[in-house]
């Protein structure tokens, strides 16, 4: 199967999950600039990204205003970096509320852009981006409300466990695991080779709650999943199995110590940098983890030695599908102010060379047919194969659900991880935020 095939895949995958985030309500149209209008005066657009370490991410992208800027040099970009949990959790939120957003600022899609729409603070920019709807295909409709789109992704890819090859080896685990069972075991024998199994950034909240996400997907059926995105319907009791599952993976000690006050993504005392550094066996997360793990290891180059990724792995008689995977996308809003520059500027974005240079940067999978010949690390290519093996692809549970129901949910989530909670008082907190 060639990568062309590959990237196929993942997008006509995503279109399952996107066209779960169709229900009611959604925002007018916005006008496009007039004819000539376009470029004809001074604008500054600010943008907010949430590539924030000095790396390849954050070197693109300055790249890619500078670059924009020069094709047109009535454009100024004023560029914002911020970490994702803040700015996804903290300054989009404030700043939509306070009526004066960024011009362009990072978008998940799903559940989240509904309620972004519906409370007006989104551009329609329908038909003005079809060309490049069409050249992403159905990912894009991740970010579409009613039919309407209000942002353009990235990157998008699934979420699997990254690890390093040489540890596994020293344990004596001779292939990734392919069901609980088996990483159970990796885990017992890193430990016994005074290794930890598992790096995991609860600090964040987000890194903790995904192992919650998967044990939902491998415990419940993709109709029950379709239907708790659709409906916000959370009875099925499988949601309670998940936090069951969870509670009693935790119990195995797999993470390492004072995992409650560690960060995913900062450096190397986090998460990803314990895994970077050799520090820890392994670490849940999405694509986008091999840039983020350049970025916090101290020899790169022996990094890329030993770095591998594997599916998560499946639950031996559960009622989900073996093959089904989660992940998601980023992707570009603009807010309903801003001026229609910033409707080119994504556009810009998701254009083919923009795109392949994206791919280049090995910081995810871009999402525009044909730029995944860019893409060079054997990791991703990895993520590339296993998307193109998933049965189904699940949006990422907090951005399906949307805000309210995903932020009770990741932090119901996170008192099991410290000894707080329950799997009944996850469920019951996605009930009670599902009503309000």
């Amino acid at each position: 199967m060639t990568t062309k095939r590959h990237v196929g895949a993942l997008l006509a995958l995503l279109l399952t999950s996107a066209s779960l985030v169709a229900g009611c309500g959604g925002g007018g149209e916005d006008e496009a600039a007039p004819p000539g209008e376009l470029y004809k005066n001074p604008v500054t657009l600010t943008w907010w990204h949430n590539a924030p370490q000095d790396g390849p991410g954050k070197t693109y992208w300055a790249k890619v205003a500078k670059d924009f800027s020069a094709l047109h040099p009535s454009v100024t970009i004023k560029i914002e970096a911020i970490e994702t949990n803040q700015l996804q959790r903290t300054r989009i939120p404030a700043a939509l509320l306070s009526n004066d957003p960024p011009d362009v600022f990072m978008s998940w899609g799903g559940g989240e852009l509904r309620e972004q729409v519906e409370a007006g603070y989104l551009k329609d920019i329908t038909d003005q981006v079809r060309t490049e709807v069409g050249t992403i295909g159905s990912a894009a409709e991740i970010w579409q409300v009613d039919g309407r789109q209000y942002g353009l992704p990235f990157r998008m890819g699934i979420e699997g466990v990254w690890y390093n090859k040489e540890l596994f080896a020293k344990a004596g685990i001779t292939a990734p695991p392919t069901t609980f069972e088996e990483l159970n075991t990796a885990v017992t024998r890193l430990k016994a080779i005074n290794v930890t199994p598992i790096a995991v950034g609860a600090g964040d909240k987000w890194p903790a709650a995904h192992w919650w996400y998967n044990f939902a997907l491998r415990d419940c059926s993709v109709d029950t999943l379709k239907k708790a995105t659709r409906d916000k319907v959370f009875d099925d009791p499988c949601f309670v199995k998940a936090g069951q599952d969870l509670k009693a993976f935790i119990d195995t000690r797999p993470f390492q110590n004072n995992f409650i006050a560690t960060p995913g993504q900062n450096d190397p005392t986090s998460a990803n940098g314990l895994l970077a550094n050799g520090k820890a066996a392994m670490e849940l997360m999405g694509d986008w983890n091999r840039g983020t793990l350049d970025n916090v290891a101290t020899d790169k180059a022996r990094l890329a030695t030993f770095i591998g990724w594997f599916p998560v792995p499946a639950i031996a008689g559960s009622a989900g599908d073996p093959k089904a995977a989660l992940g998601g996308g980023d992707g570009f809003a603009c807010a309903k102010a801003a001026p229609a520059e910033c409707v080119e500027f994504l556009k810009y974005i998701a254009s083919p060379d923009v795109q392949k240079g994206y791919a280049e940067t090995g910081t995810g999978l871009p999402v525009v047919k044909g730029a995944e010949a860019g893409i060079k690390d054997p990791a991703l290519k990895s993520i590339l194969q296993a998307t193109a093996d998933a049965s189904y692809v699940q949006l990422w549970l907090d951005t399906a659900y949307g805000s309210t129901v995903g932020t009770a949910m990741n932090d119901a989530i996170v008192a099991i991880f410290s000894g707080n909670g329950t799997p009944e008082k996850v469920v019951s907190a996605m009930k009670a935020a599902a009503s309000k």
